[in-house]
């Protein structure tokens, strides 16, 4: 009887196992970083500044009016300057303008770069996470340069203090009691942090690319 031939070797087909591709979750979309740059832009809309005179507010100045320039009221712009004169003469002259003031620079551009920023971070990846970046630290870091120049500018705190001719006797003396103080109000901080959560964000997109 011939002998029968050996079975062919047991062989079995595996698929290979499915997996599944890494998911990049929020952080690696363009949606945070978009985000943060849309609202420090937004809060340029609002009060960055408030010129108090003895903690009564004087005249609140916007972030876009720091970076467009704004003229500061002096003299009779002002009710309480008003009631000062009315004290002396018992008249109210005319209001003037003031000195305007030029736009300043460091606002500009951190409003600018702000601009530039949430445009790079509709884009794609590479290019919204480098760029906002970059442009999100710029931002803050120009935003502490506006911070320290209004602070250090001596002609905002003339805001709302009246001309010399025009103050004599009881307004004269009340004048002198005034304490002008510049305040940055909770608006500015906040731009702040959201041009430094829009660094972050697109850092943390780039890192998931």
């Amino acid at each position: 009887m011939p002998e029968m031939p050996p079975p062919p070797p047991y062989s079995q087909s595996f698929s290979p196992a499915y997996v599944p591709a890494p998911q990049r979750g929020m952080f690696g979309t363009k949606i945070p970083s978009s985000i943060a740059f849309a609202v420090g832009i937004l809060l340029f809309l609002l009060p960055f500044v408030d010129i108090k005179c003895n903690n009564m507010s004087l005249m609140k100045v916007s972030g876009v009016e720091l970076a467009t320039g704004f003229h500061i009221k002096t003299g009779n712009d002002n009710s309480l300057m008003d009631s000062f004169e009315k004290l002396d003469t018992g008249t109210t002259k005319t209001a003037n303008k003031g000195e305007k003031k030029e736009p300043n620079l460091f606002a500009l551009v951190a409003l600018g770069l702000g601009a530039l920023g949430l445009i790079l971070s509709l884009l794609n990846a590479k290019a919204g996470g480098m760029g906002g970046l970059l442009t999100g630290i710029l931002s803050a870091v120009a935003m502490i340069g506006l911070f320290i120049t209004v602070k250090n500018d001596s002609s905002l705190k003339t805001a709302g203090e009246p001309p010399t001719e025009d103050a004599t006797g009881m307004g004269q003396q009340m004048a002198d009691s005034l304490k002008i103080s510049v305040d940055f109000t909770v608006w500015f901080y906040l731009a702040v942090i959201a041009f430094a959560l829009a660094a972050f964000f697109s850092y943390k997109r780039m890192k998931a690319k």
